[in-house]
């Protein structure tokens, strides 16, 4: 029981003094708000004290990706353009910050007191669906195709939610299938035997495939939700379509959706559906 604590207090202290490094540099390069810093070390400090490696490797893997991604393409003028429109841009706040890692903490709390392999097959999921969403919007905002809406397939402008190109479906499932590798890679390494209780070897294929049906499905359910629940609004300056309920200075006017939807609860509620089929697919292959 002492060695138990003592491991405890030990993963908790490393995990508040590396999560707390990376959150100051994330916030130094403008990667992370003060608030999105803030909900990362408390993020990350659950994450290193409840799992093992594969749970906070796969936190890391999305940020730094996605972070990537985001400062690489920050100054091209059509993602500029793009962004426009969002809720939100490249600089992630504590509402992103929980909306893309909550679940996953919760998944990873509920697997360290029941250690099962289906919360992790549903962690998964949920981290392939946030990547392979954001690596589409940042990747395909520099699609020279014009997107085109995922329910009714006409085009429309760069920004749109619900739009959808070519690249950008890509680019999702290459964000997807990059975490499943992560996963296969990280749970290739020996584990220790209380936390290899109820987890699979072998079985990199399946946590790939996992990863690549549950992220490509879970973005292209944020298109749907995007393009049919999320609320929009209209400028009543320069008269654009955003996601802003404030665009250039004053009060945007809601034109569809429900109030109550913004873009952090469209991401939430797709990774949610993206971990739900995860979980799935990995009872049926294993």
């Amino acid at each position: 029981m002492v060695g138990w604590i003592d491991e405890w207090w030990l993963r908790l202290v490393a995990g508040l003094l590396a999560s707390g490094f990376a959150a100051a540099a994330a916030y130094h390069v403008r990667s992370l708000s003060l608030s999105g810093a803030w909900s990362a070390v408390v993020m990350g400090t659950g994450f290193v004290t409840l799992g093992e490696p594969v749970w906070f490797g796969l936190l890391i893997a999305f940020f730094i990706s996605s972070s990537a991604w985001s400062r690489y393409k920050r100054k091209h003028r059509t993602k500029a353009l793009a962004e426009a429109k969002y809720e939100k841009t490249g600089r992630r706040d504590a509402g992103q910050v929980w909306a893309n890692g909550g679940a996953g903490l919760l998944l990873c709390a509920a697997h360290a007191i029941w250690p099962d392999q289906g919360w992790l097959f549903a962690y998964i999921g949920v981290m392939a669906a946030v990547n392979a969403d954001t690596w589409a919007t940042e990747i395909g905002a520099l699609s020279k195709t014009a997107p085109r809406s995922v329910t009714s397939g006409k085009p429309v402008t760069a920004g749109t939610s619900g739009g959808v190109t070519p690249l950008g479906s890509a680019a999702a499932l290459a964000g997807a299938v990059f975490i499943g590798a992560v996963a296969a890679l990280l749970l290739a390494a020996p584990q220790p035997a209380e936390a290899a209780a109820g987890t699979p070897g072998g079985a990199a294929a399946v946590y790939i495939a996992a990863a690549a049906a549950a992220g490509l499905a879970g973005a292209f359910a944020d298109s749907l939700l995007g393009a049919t629940g999320q609320a929009m609004f209209r400028c009543q300056v320069c008269g654009s379509e955003t996601e802003r309920a404030a665009h250039c200075g004053s009060a945007a006017v809601k034109v569809r959706g429900f109030a109550w939807l913004n873009n952090d609860r469209v991401n939430l509620l797709s990774s949610l559906f993206a971990g739900a089929l995860a979980w799935l697919i990995g009872h049926a292959l294993l």
